[in-house]
């Protein structure tokens, strides 16, 4: 069966490699809309389906095809890509000394044979950041790619410095719930 990871997101990319199953990779470039009288999860869920259904629209056969969203949250503000410089250094002054919640959805469209089956899910988790200076935004910011990061930072990377610790999957926190993932794809691989 056809595993098609439905993203342009070199993190969900390395998490798909630890796996170890054969993939592709088929960019859905959905436009990223928030729908009005949905939480924060719905929306979430919403747009990792509407990513997976993209790409599973434009192919066939047997496949699974992955979507997946990321989203930070702070006192119900929502964190995503940031804009420019500017609105990279006013997310991370917000989120800094604090916690904040990291809301990673997962949607896996599976056709098998005539049957078709879907699975959507979402994973939250709680991580705490230290303070970071001004200086270390700064920094952060110039030697790093923010602009495609929700809340403009990647726990992966030397910013995890900054991490004090989390509570919840790291890998949910990175971008891909990979433990509920397995759990769904492997009786087809």
């Amino acid at each position: 069966m056809k595993i098609i990871l439905a993203s342009q997101s070199q993190r969900r990319k390395e998490l798909m490699d630890l796996l170890e199953i054969p993939y592709e990779v088929i960019v859905s470039n959905m436009q990223e809309d928030f729908e009005e009288g949905l939480t924060i999860e719905e929306q979430s869920k919403r747009l990792a389906y509407i990513k997976a259904k993209a790409v599973f629209d434009k192919t066939e056969g047997d496949r699974i095809i992955i979507g997946s969203d990321t989203m930070v949250l702070k006192e119900n503000e929502v964190f995503g890509k940031p804009k420019d410089k500017k609105d990279a250094v006013r997310m991370l002054k917000t989120l800094r000394n604090t916690s904040h919640t990291v809301i990673t959805s997962l949607a896996v469209l599976i056709q098998n044979g005539k049957e078709y089956t879907e699975y959507k899910d979402y994973d939250k988790t709680k991580v705490y950041l230290k303070e970071i200076t001004e200086e270390e935004i700064e920094k952060w910011i110039e030697e790093d790619n923010p602009y495609d990061k929700a809340g403009a930072y990647a726990i992966q990377s030397k910013f995890g410095v900054f991490v004090d610790k989390i509570e919840g999957n790291y890998f949910s926190t990175v971008g891909l719930p990979i433990n509920k993932l397995y759990d769904v794809i492997k009786e087809y691989s």
